[in-house]
C-alpha cells in the first residue's frame, strides 16, 4: 500500500482487512501484491492464479497458463462525484478456453453475465459498472505450427463498492476466474451451457 499502515484511515484500514480475510475459491492461489502506482491515493492489489497445471512455486501460480487474475482496491475521497463513492474497484481475469468455445458468438456475453452474477449472488452491492470482455482466436505457424489452434477469454471490469461488505467483492472475482478457467460452478451461478442457452434465446427474440 502507498500510504503507512499507522496513517491509514479508518474506512480504507477496514475495507483492506475484510479483503485479505475473504473467503476465495479454494482452486486459486491469492496473494496480496503491490497496486499499480499513481492510480489514487490509497490502493490494495490482490493477483490470483488457477492452482492447476502448475508447479509447486507459488509465483508461478500467480500467472497460471490455466487462468490468473488481478484485483484492485482504491480509495480516494476526491474521486467520490466521479466514482460514485469513495471506493472503485478494478479487476482483471483470463483464461484460456476451448476452441469450440472461443468461436462461439455469446461467450463474450457470458463472461460479462458471469461477473455480474457472481456479485449479485453475493449480495455485493455496487453502481457504475463498465468494462470489457474480449475473447482471442490464434493459429499457430512455422515451429509453433504444433500448437494449432487456440482462444483465449479476457474480462476487465470497474465499478463502485456500495456498503460496507468489500470481501463480497473479491469473493465474486474469485468465482469469475475459476468459471473463466472451467472450473465447476458454485451455487447461484449458472453454468456456461446455461448461459449460451440463455444468449441464444434473447437474440432469437431479438
Amino acid at each position: 500500500m502507498s500510504t503507512p499502515p499507522t496513517a491509514l484511515p479508518a474506512d480504507f484500514a477496514s475495507a483492506a482487512e475484510q479483503l485479505r480475510g475473504a473467503t476465495l475459491r479454494s482452486a486459486l492461489a491469492v496473494r496480496e501484491i503491490a497496486p499499480p502506482e499513481r492510480i489514487a491515493p490509497l490502493s490494495i492489489a490482490l493477483a490470483a492464479g488457477v492452482r492447476e497445471g502448475t508447479g509447486p512455486d507459488p509465483e508461478s501460480v500467480l500467472d497460471s497458463p490455466a487462468g490468473a487474475g488481478r484485483f484492485v482496491l482504491m480509495h480516494d475521497p476526491a474521486s467520490a462525484e466521479e466514482w460514485g463513492g469513495d471506493f472503485r474497484i478494478v479487476c482483471y481475469a483470463q483464461a484460456p478456453l476451448e476452441l469450440e468455445i472461443g468461436v462461439d458468438p455469446f461467450i463474450s456475453d457470458v463472461a460479462w453475465s458471469w461477473l455480474v452474477d457472481a456479485l449479485d449472488s453475493r449480495g455485493a452491492q455496487y453502481s457504475y459498472i463498465s468494462g470489457t470482455a474480449t475473447k482471442v482466436l490464434s493459429s499457430s505457424f512455422g515451429a509453433l505450427e504444433a500448437r494449432g489452434d487456440g482462444a483465449q477469454i479476457e474480462l476487465r471490469a470497474s465499478w463502485t463498492p456500495l456498503g460496507d461488505d468489500f470481501a463480497a467483492h473479491a469473493e465474486a472475482w474469485s468465482e469469475l476466474l475459476c468459471l473463466l478457467a472451467g472450473l465447476p460452478h458454485e451455487e447461484g451461478v449458472a453454468s456456461l451451457t446455461q448461459q449460451r442457452v440463455r444468449a441464444q434465446r434473447s437474440a432469437d427474440r431479438a
